[in-house]
């Protein structure tokens, strides 16, 4: 995608957008939002994907009780806290002069071609128009087994919808660091990571306290920006200047993530990174050549094992003879079929277990360009 004006995905947590008591941080999106308006007058557009829906709903009416747990709940208490973190949104963009939209994704708008270019024509018209996209995932309606499970996933795919350059993850920590800063008081920034490795998995950490991620979602969001061609960053949302920091790359902030040479394309970004597994495959060596080296399809006679009962057109993630994750795909056959299969019983149809259309090859020299 050619554009006219380099783009940003600025994503902010919930627990940056939101005070202690769960209402919206006024003086904190105040800030941004005169930061990214700088942004757009320095020549760049910028997406906002803000977090903080459920917490600025239960603020409202939660009353000091411990905050639910429910989905069906959690879903209802987004709808009352949406609107609220839009208005505040809105009224800090509009002291500045500028106009802001709302839109609300789901996970199949990524899976189906004509709802992914449905998306991205809207935004690419809201930015034409001038106006900041204020982005969310559609909570109050969303179908648990089928949703992002956190913004920085959904963060990190805008950033591929939109063709954006930079993904910014603003969070209440520094960047990623050498440990969990809970557990090691020596615990030091990493500013530059190449590419992202079990080492920084092991010293991401778990979920915060506030929101549904934390460092590891935001490590996992880097890695499906930086597979897509689009450079990562985390960063302190408190930090005064800190977009204008990033943009300009004068100073070192946060933890920068270099964007990849090869790229997955956005239907196989969904496969591997927008939609939960239903079970998993485990495959033989052979197999994981062929799909690895040889770039083929996963076929039955490589299938050492099944676990999991999913339906034909699920997605399985496939593991290796150690145990460790190969690919993900949308399986063409049923658990049943392929335990069936196992025991010495018919097999899939031309044997394909995976085909390689549907299947998001996530080891090697990084993701296949499609």
């Amino acid at each position: 995608m050619s554009l006219a004006r380099p783009r940003t995905v600025v994503k902010i947590g919930s627990s940056s957008v939101t005070t202690v008591d769960g209402s919206p941080a006024v003086a904190l999106l105040a800030r941004l939002a005169s930061e990214i308006s700088e942004m757009n007058e320095a020549g760049s557009d910028v997406v906002v994907v803000s977090s903080g829906a459920v917490a600025a709903g239960w603020a409202a009416i939660g009353n000091g009780r411990p905050r639910p747990s429910e989905t069906s709940v959690l879903q209802a208490v987004s709808a009352v806290g949406q609107h609220r973190l839009m208005s505040v949104w809105s009224e800090c963009f509009e002291m500045l002069g500028r106009t802001v939209g709302q839109v609300l994704l789901a996970p199949l708008d990524f899976a189906h071609r004509q709802q992914y270019l449905h998306a991205r024509q809207t935004l690419d018209q809201l930015l034409a128009l001038g106006v900041i996209p204020i982005v969310n995932e559609n909570d109050a309606v969303a179908d648990d087994e089928i949703r992002f499970g956190d913004n920085d996933r959904l963060a990190a795919l805008v950033a591929h919808l939109v063709g954006a350059e930079r993904l910014v993850m603003l969070t209440d920590a520094p960047g990623l660091l050498t440990a969990d800063p809970r557990l090691d008081a020596h615990a030091s920034l990493i500013e530059e990571v190449t590419e992202i490795d079990r080492s920084h998995e092991a010293i991401a950490g778990g979920p915060g306290e506030v929101g549904s991620g934390g460092m590891a979602s935001k490590l996992a969001a880097a890695r499906i920006a930086t597979w897509s061609g689009v450079e990562a960053v985390i960063a302190p949302a408190h930090e005064a200047g800190v977009l204008a920091t990033i943009a300009d790359g004068s100073a070192s902030i946060g933890t920068t993530f270099r964007a990849q040479g090869s790229h997955l394309s956005a239907r196989k970004l969904w496969i591997a990174f927008a939609v939960g597994s239903r079970g998993t495959l485990s495959i033989d060596a052979g197999a994981v050549e062929a799909l690895v080296a040889k770039q083929g399809s996963l076929l039955a006679r490589g299938v050492t094992g099944v676990s999991g009962t999913f339906a034909e057109g699920d997605p399985v993630e496939i593991v290796g003879p150690d145990g460790a994750l190969v690919a993900k795909g949308l399986c063409r056959t049923s658990s049943a079929q392929v335990t069936q299969s196992l025991s010495g019983g018919a097999q899939p149809e031309n044997g394909v277990c995976v085909h390689r259309d549907d299947l998001a090859v996530l080891v090697g020299q990084g993701p296949e360009t499609i």
